[in-house]
């Protein structure tokens, strides 16, 4: 000992084979732990692969356990999966197929449907539909009818059938497309260096486009009320001296509700949602210029003139409670909801109108 200093205790030596002893049990451990790692990931990556969940399995144990059946067979993996898939309640508004398509499918008709409702389950803007059916439709999304079959495209776009002499270059032309997007889109299944269609085939132009035929009731723009002094049908009558519209605009149906085609290029109106026999109104104060069944699809139809420019069109009417020549005011019941015409359901088909062009509805109603 030195003088001076404290003696301070010296740690005992441990034993080296305790040491190796517990190096040991902690690798067995941490290998133990990777080794556990390892097979419950490739596990999870195996069901992933196969479309199924250790969940399912992991979710059935513990109801099973927490049930009050002591009796209770814990099922395989398999048996949880069909478990799981028949416990899942199923999803009523998934009514069409929806998704990534290469080729193009077949639609029934079913009542109630519109172009408009028809391409916005499938993803697709409704032109691509009419466009695809201009053989059934000729353009004209009114002549749908119920039962039957149109042909819905994969993607957004032209449906061409392919005729003798024709070319990329000139398709591509001709719908504003490219001929590289209609080369590379796999439903087209062409060879990049020697493409070769036959007449007759089915070819898919990616975000092609042409103009189409809007159908209309015929009238024509005048300086004070903006149509002509009849209108071709049955129920038109000469322009009077009557109400003028307040330049405002009300909901003609009981319920602000679309219920089939909304306004778009080819539909040019809004079809709003009623019930077979329920009140339709005057949208705006006016003169009846037209009462009564017409051609076209609108079947009976009301058209006021509301004596500044603008128009109003009511059509698939059930029942015409006005006559041409009749003023109406605002809110004033002038029909009945029906589904006459074209039409696969009961609803209100509403146009609105400025110096003989369309308005988008929605810009003016309130």
């Amino acid at each position: 000992m030195i003088k001076g200093k404290p003696d301070v205790p010296q740690e005992e030596e441990k034993p080296k084979e305790t040491q190796g002893k517990r190096r040991n049990i902690v690798s067995i451990i941490t290998w133990g732990v990777a080794t556990l790692m390892i097979l419950l990931m490739s596990a999870s990556l195996y069901q992933y692969f196969r479309g199924e969940s250790l969940l399912a399995l992991f979710n059935l144990k513990s109801d099973l356990i927490h049930s009050d059946d002591s009796n209770a067979v814990l099922p395989t993996l398999a048996e949880a999966n069909v478990y799981q898939s028949v416990k899942r309640d199923a999803n009523a508004d998934t009514v069409l197929p929806t998704g990534y398509r290469k080729q193009p499918v077949t639609y029934t008709v079913q009542t109630g449907d519109s172009i408009f409702g028809i391409a916005q389950s499938f993803d697709l803007e409704p032109e691509s539909v009419l466009w695809a059916n201009y053989d059934l439709l000729n353009d004209d999304p009114h002549l749908i009818s119920v039962g039957q079959d149109l042909i819905i495209p994969p993607v957004d776009g032209i449906l061409y059938e392919w005729q003798e002499g024709d070319t990329l270059e000139k398709i591509a032309e001709k719908y504003y497309a490219d001929v590289e997007d209609i080369l590379l889109f796999p439903g087209n299944d062409l060879d990049m260096t020697n493409p070769t269609i036959e007449p007759g085939a089915l070819l898919m132009v990616p975000d092609g486009y042409r103009a189409y035929t809007t159908w209309v009731v015929p009238v024509v723009a005048t300086t004070d009320s903006g149509v002509n002094t009849t209108i071709l049908g049955p129920g038109g009558c000469s322009t009077a001296a009557g109400l003028v519209g307040t330049y405002t605009f009300v909901w003609p149906t009981p319920y602000r509700v679309i219920s089939g085609n909304d306004y778009w290029s080819g539909h040019t109106a809004l079809d709003m949602m009623c019930y077979q026999g329920d009140a339709i109104f005057a949208s705006d104060s006016g003169v009846v210029i037209y009462a009564g069944s017409i051609s076209g699809g609108y079947g009976n139809m009301v058209m006021i003139d509301h004596g500044n420019g603008y128009q109003t069109v009511y059509a698939h009417l059930s029942t015409v409670n006005v006559s041409c020549g009749q003023s109406v005011y605002q809110g004033q019941v002038i029909g009945a909801c029906g589904s006459t015409g074209n039409s696969t359901g009961a609803h209100l088909h509403f146009e609105t109108r400025l110096n003989g062009g369309f308005v988008n509805p929605w810009l003016v109603i309130q």
